[in-house]
């Protein structure tokens, strides 16, 4: 039996979570064309017949502007020697975006196998992926390089028997069947807050934070109680909606999504509310969920 780490690295919005849900084939992380998209590490249980790989995807490594932003980075920075293999997530060259630079010297410093992956190949032409690969390879801190596309799932297979030839003998974690260990409470909240993402602009999904107040699963419906916190009350107004439509629309898609995961019919209530400046509120962060 062979069996590891894999932490998954990168710059906020490279696409991690996505090549996370292609390699375990199931939904695990939330996902969304905005950066930040990861909060908390999440990980995914990669299982076949005498292997299984933990895989955790890590918030997008970023200079911080508040606690939450310093919470976010400590989270993926202490997962490198915690773990049998790195794999850094790229879409461009290096240093086009500030980060890239910032993380491949904490890789330098690492002793743990490093493989690097250049996804969104299918937005590239094979000149600006020469260029990028050749400018990684040259840093000689990678064992392997690959052309991947998450979205579309190309070269993932390739990437995933790579990994599998560097983690070690050992034993199951979890059992067979299982993708995910975090709580189905925990993947409401994820789920409602992917939905706000892709319902409202830029500035305000930031600014917002689940707290599932109630999970009650019944032999008939499963009911679940969930207040958004935003930090302006101007937000709280946007969130809603003209007539509360943003927010029916958000709890509807939300409901959909989590009667699928649950395999049960869903009650969701939802509610919003304004905590000022929570990003910055070392108690608040802690309530909800974001610890050391």
């Amino acid at each position: 039996m062979k069996s590891g780490f894999v932490s998954i690295i990168g710059r906020p919005n490279v696409g991690k979570s996505t090549l996370l849900n292609a390699i375990i084939g199931e939904k695990v992380a939330i996902t969304a064309d905005k950066p930040q998209t990861t909060r908390n590490r999440i990980r995914g249980i990669y299982n076949e017949k005498g292997i299984q790989i933990v895989f955790i995807d890590t918030p997008g490594i970023a200079r911080p502007r508040n606690k939450l932003g310093a919470y976010m980075t400590d989270q993926a920075l202490t997962t490198f020697e915690e773990v049998d293999v790195i794999l850094f997530v790229v879409d461009e060259m290096l240093g086009s975006r500030g980060g890239d630079q910032f993380i491949l010297e904490r890789l330098r410093e690492s002793k743990t196998p490093k493989l690097l992956a250049i996804n969104k190949m299918d937005r590239m032409g094979p000149e600006e992926y020469k260029k990028i690969y050749d400018e990684y390879e040259r840093t000689g801190v990678f064992s392997e390089i690959f052309g991947v596309s998450a979205l579309k799932g190309d070269n993932v297979a390739i990437l995933l028997d790579a990994l599998k030839g560097l983690v070690p003998e050992g034993p199951a974690y979890f059992p067979e069947g299982v993708f995910t260990d975090l709580p189905e409470r925990f993947l409401a909240g994820e789920i409602i807050r992917e939905k706000m993402l892709h319902y409202l602009r830029d500035e305000v999904p930031h600014g917002v934070a689940i707290e599932i107040e109630a999970f009650a699963e019944k032999p008939n419906m499963t009911e679940i109680s969930a207040v958004i916190y935003t930090e302006k009350k101007t937000h709280k107004g946007i969130i809603i909606g003209k007539d509360g439509h943003t927010l029916k629309g958000i709890g509807k898609s939300a409901r959909l999504e989590l009667e699928a995961l649950l395999g049960a019919r869903v009650h969701l209530g939802l509610w919003v509310k304004v905590k000022e400046n929570w990003r910055d509120n070392g108690r608040i962060l802690g309530a909800l969920g974001y610890r050391e």
